[in-house]
């Protein structure tokens, strides 16, 4: 295949595993392929970053403790583990413009307690303080503080922000708040998502043997597979142009349904709480979540709890004896916004890189201590599942290590699919414009 490859042969995605491949009509193919070729344009600069950021954030913190080991390795040896609530209390004495909102309870071994904090209200500005942290890094031993970071950081980037600038980068692309509005980034990319969506049927589509082809083939005894093999295929002997077409169009092929899954949840993901959780609930029997129940407040004026960890914990440990769970409780989070507290249970570690769709919840009121809900793997309505399975689907997770190195594969697919959609529409435009100036010449 030349530059004189007619564009009703590009394409990008590949076929499902299910259902009998039909042939698509005459009319129908250059429609698809015009649709194919400018959402394919529109798409490709912000597939390439997610891409090459996913691929990279699938290790993100290998990464961290690679790059930080200040950070996530505590200076203390040996020795017991003191209290994570008195350390989050000494957090909260030596600034009190934070609280904790996030403590681990138990410490990976060999490593540091790695603490969130949320900024408080200032009195006299009733603004938000900002200390220039989130994260607060300390010795389980000595209760020596070790670092803050503020996580997510737009700059500068150093070694202990740019695993989170890449993580924020992936799905917000780092747009910042204007018009009061701070989620620009996430319908951006939830946008383009959903034409990703779209665009991976309409690619597979156009992989399958145009009428032309099959009808020349059946009347020569081909079958089916046998004429659309070659959109499986690398030719390695030719052209560059044809490798690069080859490539695109087989790698598409190749991984078209982890492709599909990734595309899917990462409309699901940015766009859940404006349209995924809405449809979804319309359409099957959803279990609302204690976050789901709620407005959040103004985001200067969080909402002050009135229980404590300690009183949450208790609380929190004893109803999950009651369900007959095994696993400690491994950490408890505050939430201002929604004045909610959120109990999970997992052996230290246990909340990151497993496989499955993550630890159990226990969720409670902030004011009350009210019980609010729960959160338990694998458990509830077929959609409820479906929910709980967006993120270890997206991020792979959900296999584990094998899952997480597929979803790295993967990123470096979308972004070498993104590049070489951009070439092949380069060439054909090139090849478009000279034949039209040698008819005008003619």
């Amino acid at each position: 295949m030349d530059a004189r490859t007619p564009d009703s042969e590009i394409a990008t995605a590949a076929a499902p595993a299910w259902g009998t491949a039909r042939i698509a009509p005459p009319a129908l193919r250059p429609a698809l392929t015009w649709v194919h070729r400018w959402v394919g344009l529109i798409i490709a600069g912000f597939l390439f970053i997610s891409g090459v950021t996913g691929a990279v954030i699938s290790w993100d913190h290998e990464l961290d403790d690679l790059l930080n080991p200040h950070l996530m390795y505590a200076t203390s040896k040996t020795g017991t583990a003191l209290p994570a609530l008195d350390l989050a209390k000494a957090i909260e004495a030596r600034d009190p413009r934070v609280q904790v909102t996030f403590v681990p309870l138990a410490p990976e071994p060999g490593g540091t307690f790695a603490f969130g904090v949320s900024p408080r209200q200032n009195p006299a500005t009733r603004k938000l303080f900002e200390p220039g942290y989130n994260q607060v890094f300390v010795d389980p031993v000595t209760g020596a503080e070790q670092g803050r970071r503020e996580w997510g950081a737009v700059w500068p980037i150093t070694s202990e922000t740019f695993v989170s600038f890449l993580y924020v980068l992936h799905y917000t692309l780092h747009i910042p708040e204007f018009w009061g509005i701070d989620r620009w980034g996430l319908w951006l990319l939830g946008g383009i998502a959903i034409l990703w969506t779209i665009d991976c049927f309409v690619g597979f589509y156009l992989t399958l043997p145009p009428r032309r082809k099959a009808t020349e083939a059946a009347k020569a005894g081909r079958g089916f597979w046998a004429r659309w093999k070659p959109a499986w295929l690398i030719k390695t002997s030719a052209s560059a142009y044809r490798i690069n077409f080859d490539i695109h169009r087989a790698f598409g092929l190749w991984l078209w349904g982890v492709l599909f899954t990734v595309a899917f949840t990462a409309f699901s993901l940015n766009l859940y709480s404006e349209v995924f959780y809405p449809v979804m609930s319309k359409v099957s029997q959803v279990t609302p979540g204690p976050f789901d129940l709620r407005k959040p407040v103004d985001h200067d004026s969080p909402i002050i709890p009135a229980r404590s960890y300690q009183q949450i914990l208790t609380t929190a440990s004893t109803d999950a004896r009651s369900r007959g769970w095994d696993d400690p409780a491994g950490g408890v989070f505050y939430s201002p916004d929604f004045g909610i507290y959120g109990v999970a249970f997992h052996e230290p570690g246990g909340d990151h890189g497993a496989g499955g769709v993550g630890p159990p919840y226990l969720y409670y009121d902030g004011a009350t201590g009210a019980f609010l809900g729960q959160r338990e793997p694998w458990v509830g309505t077929a959609a409820d599942i479906f929910l709980q399975a967006q993120f270890p689907l997206h991020s792979g997770r959900i296999l584990g290590l094998p899952g997480r190195i597929l979803i790295s594969i993967t990123g470096l697919v979308v972004a070498a699919l993104s590049v070489t959609g951009v070439v092949i529409w380069q060439r054909k435009r090139a090849g478009r414009v000279k034949r039209r100036g040698l008819r005008a010449a003619a």
